[in-house]
C-alpha cells in the first residue's frame, strides 16, 4: 500500500502488524519521557504568567497546554475509536475551539480555564489515551485515519505523532518561557 499522497517520492510501504505493535510501545513510552519533560516545564513556571505573550510573541504557555490536550484526545482517542458520548465532557466543544489546531492563543486568562484547571485537563486527557491506547487491538494499528500522522496513514501513524507533536510544542513551552525572563530548566 503507498501511504504517501501521488507524486511524493519513494513511498513508504505500512509496517507489518508486529512491527507496529514494537512501534507502539516505543511511542508510549517517548509520550511519557515528552510529558515529564512538558510538566518539568510547566512547574518552572509562575502560573500567574501563563496567559501572558511575551514581546514579539505569538502564543502563551495556557494556550500550549490547552493545544496539547485537545491533540492528545484527537490523536490517541478519536483516531482510535471515533468520538464517544464522554468525549464532550472530557474536551468540551468549547474548549477544542480555544485551543484546537488554527485557534488564537487568549490574551488573558478573562474566561478561560485556570492554570489548576488546564493542568488537570491535561492529565485527565493524558491517563485516559494512554488507558484507551494500551488496550487497543494491534489488528487495528493499521487502520487508515486521516492527518495528521507521522509517516503512515493509519493509527500507529497518529500514535507515532503524539510524542513527536507534544515535544515540539515542549519546545515553545521553553522559547516563550525564555521570552518571559525565566531561566531555563536545563
Amino acid at each position: 500500500m503507498n501511504t504517501q499522497s501521488p507524486g511524493d517520492p519513494d513511498p513508504v510501504p505500512l509496517p507489518s502488524i508486529d512491527e507496529a505493535a514494537i512501534m507502539l510501545r516505543s511511542a508510549l513510552g517517548q509520550l511519557e519521557f515528552a510529558r515529564r519533560y512538558t510538566v518539568e516545564l510547566l512547574e518552572a513556571t509562575p502560573q500567574d504568567r501563563w496567559y501572558e505573550i511575551p514581546p514579539g510573541g505569538v502564543t502563551n504557555i495556557a494556550w500550549q497546554i490547552g493545544h496539547l490536550a485537545v491533540s492528545q484526545y484527537g490523536l490517541m482517542m478519536f483516531r482510535m475509536r471515533g468520538r464517544h458520548p464522554d468525549d464532550l465532557e472530557l474536551i468540551p466543544g468549547r474548549f477544542r475551539k480555544a485551543f484546537g489546531r488554527g485557534s488564537t492563543p487568549p490574551p488573558s486568562a478573562e474566561g478561560g480555564p485556570t492554570a489548576d484547571a488546564l493542568m488537570a485537563k491535561l492529565d485527565q486527557v493524558h491517563r485516559s489515551a494512554v488507558q484507551e491506547v494500551s488496550r487497543i487491538d494491534r489488528s487495528t494499528l493499521l487502520d487508515p485515519v486521516d492527518m495528521p500522522y507521522a509517516v503512515y496513514p493509519c493509527k500507529i501513524g497518529a500514535i507515532l505523532f503524539c510524542p513527536m507533536h507534544e515535544t515540539l510544542h515542549a519546545g515553545q513551552i521553553g522559547l516563550t518561557r525564555r521570552a518571559l525572563g525565566l531561566d531555563p530548566i536545563r
